[in-house]
């Protein structure tokens, strides 16, 4: 069997010379495979030994992540051989590990390591200090030059936009075509990198002893989805996958866009969502609640306590049927919800978020038992408000979010679609919560029903 990269991209990625080199941009690009591949040419020499990072183990170890790959690769060679502690295949001489730095101190525990090749997946994950901290440990003794190779998906407020900047097209944020794969090279001056297109247009930096300190190249190579023909052609439908995103991800993990972030409009547009004057019946209907307590008063301009209802039709189009909004002090937020509980009925579901520690584990616990007689569930919300916001974004794109028309709706519709620039996102974080109660199976939730 032969193994060999994809002609494009991910070749040129392969047979760059750099000490340091970058392939990114967006998702499907084959970056993964690139690195996987990266360690086979040295698995002949005696003491050769990879090292593959991601963020934390859960990113290597998830389904059809890293782990999963490289058994897909590996294990068509002859001999290779996998262990599970610590996570690594022995293929030939050479061994492949893999790893996480998932907090910032575990640099640490590679202290004293000979990492001949060094190798990152999805560097915008990792700090800049874990990464130029590593390059400490990027050595060798097996005759094999030290050097360093990373993937990543764009990501305009990561430190790895400013350090591949030379690449990108200030303007548009999409990569130059004609230096994909140039080389430039750098020094370190203090906390400054000094960069030049020839090593000899840089200042030379001696060691103690009176040694040449080389300068470090670097390259980057953006890849797309469709120069990966073989997902293509195994996944045609996975295009349609990224088409569905909200704009911002849409253009940074199918268009490779280093600049775009998230603005006012891009999340939510109210054209996007058809107004009616009534609902369907038979919908499966949640309440979510996204909790203030701060009384309105001159002079300052607290977060609204709102109250979405949300409802599930069969073919999987959404209705935001009513939204409850108020500036209250806790007990008036309290009356709030159990009268309006009680104006919706017990077939309501509520979702309630649980701050994290104890305070809001007892907050969660005190408006359960206030609400007795209806199904409540509490749940930590996880993730950014954006990131959560994207699955809600994506089907009020696509058409599939509907709004029943009453006197709250001109309020609601100018709050989403100020998100997330706007000044308050109770808004998009109540309909973030109420999508999400309809996405995690019941039977995984935190409910608690309790019987009058």
């Amino acid at each position: 069997m032969a193994i060999r990269p994809q002609s494009g991209p991910q070749e040129a990625f392969l047979s760059s010379p750099a000490d340091i080199a970058i392939y990114g941009g967006g998702a499907g690009g084959g970056k993964t495979w690139a690195l996987l591949l990266e360690p086979l040419r040295h698995i002949a020499r005696p003491e050769f030994s990879a090292v593959i990072f991601r963020r934390n183990l859960v990113q290597v170890t998830n389904p059809g992540g890293l782990w999963d790959e490289a058994a897909k690769l590996y294990s068509v060679i002859p001999g290779a051989r996998s262990i599970s502690q610590p996570l690594q295949w022995s293929v030939e001489q050479g061994k492949i590990r893999f790893a996480h730095l998932q907090d910032e101190k575990t640099v640490y525990d590679w202290q004293g390591s000979q990492i001949p090749l060094l190798c990152f997946d999805e560097l915008t994950h990792f700090s800049k200090a874990q990464f130029f901290y590593m390059l400490s440990r990027n050595r060798s003794m097996c005759g094999i030059k030290p050097y360093i190779r990373c993937t990543c998906n764009p990501d305009a407020d990561s430190w790895v936009a400013e350090f591949i900047a030379w690449w990108l097209d200030p303007a548009t944020g999409l990569p130059i075509p004609a230096r994909s794969g140039v080389l430039r090279w750098f020094i370190r001056a203090g906390d400054a990198l000094i960069w030049a297109d020839k090593p000899a247009d840089l200042p030379t930096q001696l060691t103690p002893d009176g040694q040449v300190v080389p300068p470090k190249s670097v390259t980057f190579i953006p890849a797309k989805l469709t120069d990966n023909a073989a997902l293509m052609a195994a996944d045609p439908g996975y295009y349609a996958n990224l088409m569905a995103m909200p704009t911002v991800e849409r253009e940074r993990l199918l268009g490779g866009n280093w600049r775009i972030r998230p603005a006012a409009g891009m999340y939510f547009q109210r054209s996007w969502c058809e107004v009616v004057d009534a609902a369907p019946a038979g919908l499966s209907v949640v309440r979510y609640w996204d909790l203030a307590a701060t009384p309105k008063i001159e002079g300052n301009d607290p977060d609204w306590t709102i109250g979405l209802k949300l409802g599930k039709a069969a073919d999987s189009t959404y209705y935001v049927l009513h939204v409850a909004r108020l500036r209250e002090a806790p007990a008036g937020v309290e009356t709030a919800l159990k009268n309006t509980a009680a104006a919706d009925g017990r077939a309501v579901r509520i979702g309630l978020p649980q701050d994290p520690g104890q305070a809001g584990k007892s907050q969660a616990v005190y408006f359960v038992r206030q609400l007795q007689g209806f199904t409540v569930s509490t749940a930590r919300e996880s993730g950014d408000k954006v990131t959560r916001f994207g699955p809600v974004s994506s089907q009020a794109r696509a058409g599939n979010v509907k709004f029943l028309r009453g006197l709250w709706l001109e309020d609601v519709l100018t709050t989403l679609e100020g998100f997330p620039d706007a000044v308050h996102d109770d808004d998009a974080d109540a309909l973030s919560g109420a999508f999400e109660m309809f996405q995690i199976p019941q039977v995984k939730t935190r409910v608690s029903t309790l019987a009058l």
